[in-house]
């Protein structure tokens, strides 16, 4: 009698899973493939049809469920994509992006802080970049010695010394900054929120802005610099929410374009939440920015500090025509709704391609806004830049860790910038 009714009740789970089956599903969802360099795994039409029951838990709090585990009971070929290094969208266009022989490695363990505005000097050979944390006074800086053999990490301060620097670009032999604190004294001087640039070579920074009309700006988070010399530049309001300045919110969020030949700072865009990235296209017809307001917090004095997680807000990417002789944007367009938490660090690569941080990785976009590749890593990567002769090597930057990945995708050579 046991017997039967085991029986029973497997054949009555073979006919639940049959019929789980939606018309059109294809298997496997996800197979090993490309060079044997790297864990690299190509996913069947985007996933676009699962086989049930599937399920992606809701994120809550500042815990994200990302794509990888997604539950597909009835595909074990899913499994493959939690261990991936790169997943593949587009195999065509994906496997050149990636090349003959890709690899991705963790080369630095680093502290849970943020880090972020890594900026490559190619006359030095070395990556400077950030760390985001409130420790008394202000924030030593990082740099990674490229010249060594591996490569070397060490800190080092800027004269005079610059508090959280939050993005970061190179144009014209300088490093520029978007700085993010605000505090009455740090290292025994007041600074705010604006740019600063710093001379890689002598190590000496200047202030070229740190107000608006008086007003402090929010959090200068990331930055570009066109061929004009014109800084273009988002300003959210995260500092106050991590407490990296003293002071409330006194501007609405927006991004700006700012003169340094003149002083003119103009408003660009007020219609984000949270803007954070922004890039230019190689050819200076487009800018994208990122919408990070997802994380958001209270902007009240004394409120609770922090941004947590909201799923359902806004965490995409948008695109823009660029216009009024290079001065302005327009005609606003979603580009690409994050796959995981929030497109934070934002670049556009020499093709064209767009590419954001996202959680515990890096999308890679064509500039249609369609995922093509998806590099993954075990901790949360905030920004990223080229390096190397060939401007073919990535170096991530996040909470927890520094990685370099190895592959065919070429950045903008920022000192020649065309636009």
């Amino acid at each position: 009698m046991a017997s039967t009714k085991l029986l029973y009740l497997s054949l009555l789970a073979q006919v639940a899973t049959s019929q789980s089956q939606p018309p059109g599903v294809t298997a496997p969802l996800a197979r090993t493939c490309g060079p044997t360099s790297a864990d690299v795994v190509c996913i069947d039409r985007y996933a676009s049809i699962m086989p049930y029951h599937f399920f992606r838990a809701p994120s809550e709090g500042s815990t994200d469920v990302s794509f990888a585990q997604t539950s597909v009971p009835n595909d074990t070929s899913f499994g493959l994509v939690a261990g991936a290094d790169f997943l593949v969208f587009d195999q065509q266009r994906g496997l050149d992006v990636l090349g003959p022989s890709p690899t991705l490695d963790l080369v630095f363990n680093v502290s849970l802080a943020v880090h972020e505005a890594p900026v490559y000097v190619p006359s030095l050979n070395k990556l400077f970049l950030s760390q985001l944390s409130p420790p008394d006074g202000f924030l030593p800086q990082l740099v990674v010695d490229l010249n060594q053999d591996p490569p070397t990490l060490s800190e080092f301060l800027s004269d005079p010394p610059v508090y959280a620097p939050n993005g970061g670009t190179f144009h014209d032999g300088l490093i520029y900054w978007g700085v993010s604190g605000g505090n009455n004294s740090i290292g025994g001087t007041e600074q705010r929120s604006g740019v600063r640039t710093l001379d890689p070579h002598t190590n000496k920074s200047v202030t070229l802005l740190n107000n608006y009309f008086g007003f402090y700006f929010n959090t200068v988070d990331d930055l570009f610099v066109d061929s004009t010399g014109a800084v273009w530049f988002t300003d959210p309001q995260y500092s106050w929410f991590n407490r990296l300045t003293d002071t409330p919110p006194q501007l609405e969020s927006a991004s700006y374009r700012f003169d340094p030949a003149t002083g003119a700072v103009t408003m660009i865009d007020d219609t984000l939440v949270q803007p954070n990235g922004i890039a230019l296209s190689p050819d200076g017809k487009n800018v994208y920015i990122s919408d990070t307001g997802s994380e958001t917090g209270s902007i009240i004095a004394g409120g609770p500090p922090g941004s947590p997680f909201n799923q359902t807000g806004p965490r995409a990417v948008f695109k823009y025509d660029r216009v009024d002789n290079g001065t302005h944007i327009t005609g606003k367009r979603p580009l690409f709704y994050a796959q995981d938490w929030v497109p934070d660090g934002l670049k556009v690569a020499a093709n064209g391609y767009v590419v954001t941080a996202t959680g515990p990785g890096v999308d890679v976009l064509d500039e249609f806004g369609v995922l093509i590749v998806r590099i993954q890593t075990s901790f949360i990567v905030q920004n990223f830049a080229w390096t190397g002769t060939n401007l073919t090597e990535m170096w991530l930057v996040g909470q927890g860790g520094i990685a370099r990945v190895r592959w065919n995708l070429k950045g903008q050579d920022l000192t020649n910038p065309t636009s």
